[in-house]
């Protein structure tokens, strides 16, 4: 009867996680917030853990984020990216991912690339390089910077006291084995990008885009007036970042009380809403219009979705757990390396890499998996390329004028599957080689 249970509570999960992702934006928060009413009301489990901690360093992040898209700082990084990437345009396809990926590094979220993939689609088409072969890697090297970022909501959530902070597991370690995984994964995925597809001259959607003239203007490229102060708002951000790995990777820098230091999670908190504030002070630029943009929108999207999602996914765990270990513990524990299967599927239901994270870590953990182990897994919360439906992937899309840049016959055959499925299987494999050193 137990096993049935089981079942039944799990379909309700599923079903309210794919109900959420149907509906969009905040959906995904609200409906995991009815499968934990149902999973303790009907069902009798007791509630499980709030992810307290991932929303309120969200918080603070995209506090952080939102200022400095307010004082014109993601505008002025955006202009200094093109300039870069102009000046290179044969090597659009292993440029534009790189740039890509560092925005997201420096700033937390994959929101950041939405300004330059209508730059790196121009600047691809102008040297006649298939637009498909740098958005679909630039696009998956964003996503895979929050892997990488000190300051993602990702990131804070593995390094948090409830996950592998509890084991040792710090900001140092974190980058070690996520920047250069990633670096490399990124840059094989271009190599082999650039064999991808017939040239442009030989694609017939570009040719039938030509002959009907929807393609004889230039896109002209919209230019923003930059902030005077947008750089100094740049540089203060940059600091943010600096002293979070820096606290990070030496918590002796941090207060003790009691002999313990203050922990990661008050310290990114303080140090990004301080960061904020100053942001706002040195760009003289108005708070309001902080909370108005995009990344303000986003950042409390994905904490409403992490609110609901990950106190669901905490709930029927902790209510099931004994059943759950029983049936599948010993498969991870001999073979750690499969964890990254349900990582990768629940990623793709989720639609957030934290969320992913503080649902099934706690999971891995329990069942005994190596906290390294998991740590080398992490990119396998990047899943939610699998189907093109992902606001960047639906973007880089839209800005492709020729059309080599698609969602195929059969909905999973589009663009980005196999930069997607090259850069985690590479980071992960490399993240494993990584961990036997440290």
């Amino acid at each position: 009867m137990s096993t049935a249970l089981l079942f039944i509570e799990l379909a309700i999960v599923l079903a309210m996680i794919f109900i959420g992702a149907r509906v969009g934006s905040i959906g995904l928060g609200m409906y995991g917030m009815v499968g934990v009413f149902i999973l303790v009301f009907v069902f009798g489990l007791e509630p499980g853990n709030i992810p307290i901690d991932v929303m309120l360093i969200i918080v603070a992040v995209i506090t952080a984020s939102a200022a400095l898209q307010a004082a014109g700082g993601l505008d002025y990084m955006v202009e200094v990216a093109a300039r870069f990437l102009r000046r290179h345009p044969n090597h659009i396809t292993f440029y534009a991912p790189l740039t890509t990926w560092l925005f997201c590094i420096l700033a937390g979220t994959a929101h950041t690339c939405y300004a330059l993939l209508p730059i790196i689609s121009e600047i691809s088409l102008k040297a006649r390089i298939r637009p498909e072969r740098p958005l679909s890697v630039a696009t998956i090297a964003a996503s895979l910077g929050i892997t990488g970022s000190p300051v993602s909501a990702a990131t804070a959530a593995i390094l948090s006291q409830s996950l592998l902070g509890a084991h040792g597991v710090g900001m140092a370690q974190i980058l070690m084995v996520t920047i250069p995984s990633s670096l490399a994964a990124i840059l094989v995925a271009s190599f082999v990008q650039n064999f991808v597809g017939k040239p442009l001259q030989e694609d017939p959607e570009y040719q039938r885009r030509l002959q009907a003239g929807l393609l004889k203007e230039e896109v002209a490229t919209e230019k923003k007036e930059i902030n005077p102060r947008a750089k100094w708002a740049v540089l203060v951000f940059l600091l943010g970042v600096v002293l979070v790995v820096l606290f990070g990777s030496f918590p002796s820098l941090r207060p003790s009380f009691n002999g313990t230091p203050v922990s990661m999670n008050s310290t990114i908190e303080m140090i990004m809403m301080s960061i904020a504030a100053l942001i706002l002070l040195v760009g003289k630029a108005d708070v309001k219009k902080a909370v108005k943009g995009n990344v303000f929108s986003a950042g409390m999207v994905a904490m409403v979705s992490i609110f609901g999602v990950a106190w669901m996914g905490s709930t029927f765990f902790e209510g099931n757990k004994n059943l759950i270990l029983g049936a599948v513990g010993g498969l991870f524990t001999q073979w750690p390396v499969l964890f990254a299967i349900p990582l990768f599927l629940m990623s793709i239901m989720l639609f957030s890499q934290a969320a992913t994270v503080k649902t099934l870590y706690p999971v891995g953990l329990a069942m005994g998996i190596p906290p390294l182990v998991l740590l080398a897994l992490f990119p396998a919360v990047n899943g939610y390329f699998f189907l093109p439906n992902y606001p960047t992937e639906v973007a880089a899309i839209g800005f492709d004028r020729t059309g080599t840049t698609k969602i195929g016959k059969y909905v999973v055959n589009h663009s980005f599957q196999l930069a997607g499925f090259i850069t985690t299987f590479v980071s992960i494999g490399l993240g494993y080689l990584i961990i036997q050193f440290l």
